[in-house]
C-alpha cells in the first residue's frame, strides 16, 4: 500500500529531513527514515547541531569531547570536528540513495560559520576547508544568501564546490541566487571542471513569511488585511518556482545545462507550521511540483506521513492567484520588501546565537574534562 511521503515522492518532491544528530545515525534510525518514510536527504544548521551536541541526554559525543580536550582544541576546533563528523557519516548513510538516483539526492548540508554570513573571502574559504575536510561527493556546503554571500556562492560553485544556498525570502533576492549559479558554472566551465558533479539547492524559506507577514496584518486588523492570513508564505513560494522555471528555461542557462549542468532546485525550508490554527501538512502538501525539495522537521514529516493528502502539483496553478496575494498585501499597506529584510536579518542573528550558544557550551564541556 502506498504512503503519502511515497505519493510526495512520487509526485516529484524530494524529501529531505531538517535534524541530524550522531543518535538518530548510530542508532539506525536515519537508514529506517530512508526505508520506510522516503527519505532522500538531509539539511543541517547551527540550531540543530547546537540541540544535538548539548543534549544532556545524549552521551555519544563525550567520547569525543574527552579526546578533543585532552588534545588542547579549542571550542571552534572541537565543534569543527564533531560536526564534520556526523555530516561524513549521514553522507556514508545515504551513498546508496546519490547513487541510486543519478547523483541528484542522497545529499547533506553543512554550513559556514554563521559568524561568516557579511564576509566573501572568509565564507569561500571555510566552503573549501569544509569540502576538503568531509570529502563526500553528495556534500552541500550552506551559504546563506546575504549580500556578502552571492559572491561566495558564484566563487564556490567556480570551484566547483556543491553548494545549498541558504536564507533566501524574497524573489529579487532569489533572482540573484540563480545569477551567482550561473556566474560560478560559467567559471567552472572556463576552469575545465566537469559541470556535472556540482549541484545546488536553493532554499526559500516559507512558514517564517507568513509568521512576520500575518503579525503585520492583524496590528492593520481590517476585515481585507486578516483575510489575507497565512496566505503570504505559499504565494511567495509559488512564485519562486515561477521564477525558477523562467529563468532556467533562458538561453544562458540553456548552455550550461547543455554543457551538462545541473538544475538549481528549489529547496522549501522552514515548513513546520508556526500557527498552530492552521494544518501541520499546510507548507508540504501545498507546494507540490515536479523537481522541488521540501526539508522538513521529524514532527512535520511524521504528519505527513500519517496523514498527508498528495494532490498532484499545487504550485504551477497558482501564479495569479498569488499574485492576488501580493496585490492585496500592497493595499493593505504590508511592506513586503521590509518583510523580507527583517527575516534575513533576523535569520542570520538566530543563528550566529545558536553557533556563539553551542560554542560556549562546547569550550565548558571540554574544560570540564581538562
Amino acid at each position: 500500500m502506498s504512503t503519502p511521503t511515497a505519493d510526495l515522492a512520487a509526485a516529484g518532491v524530494s524529501i529531505w529531513l531538517d535534524d541530524l544528530s550522531r543518535t538518530r545515525i548510530n542508532s539506525g534510525n536515519l537508514a529506517e527514515l530512508i526505508e520506510s518514510r522516503n527519505v532522500v536527504g538531509v539539511t543541517t544548521n547551527p540550531t540543530i547541531f547546537a540541540g544535538a551536541i548539548t543534549n544532556p541526554d545524549d552521551t555519544s559525543y563525550d567520547a569525543q569531547v574527552t579526546e578533543l580536550a585532552a588534545s588542547g582544541a579549542t571550542a571552534e576546533e572541537a565543534v569543527f570536528a564533531a560536526t564534520t563528523q556526523d555530516v561524513g557519516a549521514a553522507l556514508d548513510v545515504f551513498r546508496p540513495v546519490w547513487e541510486k538516483s543519478g547523483h541528484v539526492d542522497g545529499r547533506v548540508s553543512i554550513e559556514v560559520s554563521p559568524d561568516l554570513a557579511h564576509d566573501t573571502e572568509g565564507t569561500v574559504a571555510q566552503a573549501k576547508q569544509l569540502w576538503t575536510k568531509i570529502d563526500r561527493p553528495n556534500l552541500l556546503v550552506k551559504i546563506p544568501a546575504t549580500k556578502a554571500g552571492l559572491p561566495a556562492i558564484a566563487q564556490s560553485i567556480g570551484a566547483g564546490i556543491s553548494v545549498n544556498v541558504t536564507l533566501i525570502f524574497s524573489l529579487e533576492r532569489y533572482a540573484e541566487v540563480i545569477d551567482a549559479y550561473l556566474t560560478g558554472l560559467e567559471t567552472a566551465k572556463a576552469a575545465g571542471i566537469d559541470l556535472s558533479t556540482i549541484e545546488s539547492v536553493a532554499s526559500f524559506f516559507v512558514s517564517r513569511v507568513d509568521t512576520e507577514t500575518d503579525k503585520r496584518l492583524v496590528a492593520i486588523g481590517t476585515d481585507e488585511a486578516l483575510a489575507l492570513k497565512s496566505k503570504a508564505g505559499l504565494a511567495n513560494a509559488r512564485l519562486a518556482y515561477e521564477l525558477f522555471e523562467k529563468m532556467f528555461a533562458g538561453d544562458r542557462a540553456k548552455a550550461l545545462l547543455d554543457a551538462g549542468a545541473n538544475l538549481q532546485r528549489p529547496l522549501w525550508a522552514s515548513t513546520g507550521v508556526k500557527d498552530p490554527a492552521l494544518p501541520d501538512t499546510l507548507y508540504v502538501t501545498e507546494l507540490v511540483a515536479q523537481g522541488v525539495v521540501n526539508t522538513m522537521p521529524e514532527k512535520t514529516l511524521e504528519a505527513t506521513f500519517d496523514h498527508g493528502v498528495i494532490a498532484g502539483d499545487t504550485i504551477t496553478g497558482g501564479y495569479e492567484e498569488a499574485r492576488e496575494v501580493f496585490a492585496g498585501l500592497q493595499k493593505a499597506g504590508v511592506d513586503f520588501a521590509d518583510v523580507t529584510q527583517v527575516l534575513e536579518d533576523e535569520g542570520v542573528a538566530k543563528f550566529i546565537d545558536s553557533w556563539h550558544d553551542l560554542l560556549t557550551q562546547v569550550a565548558e564541556g571540554l574544560e570540564a574534562q581538562r
